[in-house]
């Protein structure tokens, strides 16, 4: 047997090592976070990663226009340009293809209730002993309110703006658009703290009532595909089921805490 012949026969159980060549920014004041997000996905998938580095912005730019790109990183598998990160992300089926992608994501408030819940297990935990108390559902509830409205405060321009695709106190009197993540972020920490509650449970029904029509309204009656301010401004969450949920819980409180102090 000739020695290239001998060459190309494998021993049994032995794969060929896949390999990737990349193209990635790495500057003494800036390294592409997507170029290591490439080259990290790449490993994870069993590439060997040529890792080639842009280190000044005409070596970045001269590589850009010999490959008639915009931007950088760049991603070669088997000679062919698969292209940026998100585009890597795709070619491994780990993303639908651009058309197929979906604008809206319940990731957000599927997040903040999921810790909101936890805290809520942690507190009672601390307070009592056991995860499963009354004060559990409160606390969920007052935690995930006041989360909500963190998230609003971080951008009030914009989420007032989103909130009045909807709100129909905001349509007629526009500074409630504003007003309103303060009087969530209130009513949820005396809420959390068991504490002025004459104050916090008129102020939550209230609030609650109003957006509850308004995103019944909008959503069920006017047939409107909107997006959900619930998370702030720059929110991909639709307006829906899960909106509502913000709402109903804020009702919810805002009836029974005065009802508990009279009950117990």
């Amino acid at each position: 047997m000739s020695q290239s012949a001998a060459s190309d026969v494998r021993e049994p159980g032995v794969t060929e090592r896949k390999s990737a060549t990349l193209y990635r920014m790495v500057m003494p004041d800036h390294i592409c976070p997507y170029g290591l997000k490439s080259k990290d996905l790449l490993e994870r998938q069993g590439y060997t990663v040529d890792d080639h580095h842009l280190e000044t912005r005409d070596e970045t730019d001269a590589f850009m226009r010999e490959q008639g790109v915009d931007t950088t990183p760049q991603t070669f598998i088997g000679g062919n340009r698969i292209g940026g990160y998100d585009d890597l992300r795709v070619h491994f089926n780990i993303d639908p293809p651009p058309e197929e992608q979906s604008d809206t994501t319940y990731q957000p408030v599927i997040a903040i209730f999921s810790v909101a819940f936890l805290l809520a297990l942690g507190l009672s935990w601390h307070q009592y002993g056991t995860v499963l108390t009354l004060r559990t559902v409160e606390w969920f509830i007052s935690l995930s309110m006041t989360i909500l409205a963190i998230q609003k405060l971080q951008d009030l321009e914009s989420f007032s703006i989103m909130f009045l695709n909807y709100d129909l106190l905001a349509r007629r009197w526009v500074p409630y658009g504003k007003i309103y993540p303060f009087l969530e972020a209130l009513a949820g920490v005396l809420m959390t703290a068991a504490a002025l509650v004459w104050i916090a449970a008129p102020v939550s029904l209230a609030i609650g009532l109003i957006g509850a029509i308004s995103i019944f309204k909008a959503v069920y009656i006017d047939r409107r595909e909107l997006k959900c301010a619930c998370v702030g401004g720059s929110s991909s969450v639709p307006l829906g089921f899960v909106s509502l949920t913000e709402s109903l819980m804020m009702i919810l409180m805002g009836v029974w805490m005065p009802l508990k102090t009279l009950l117990l």
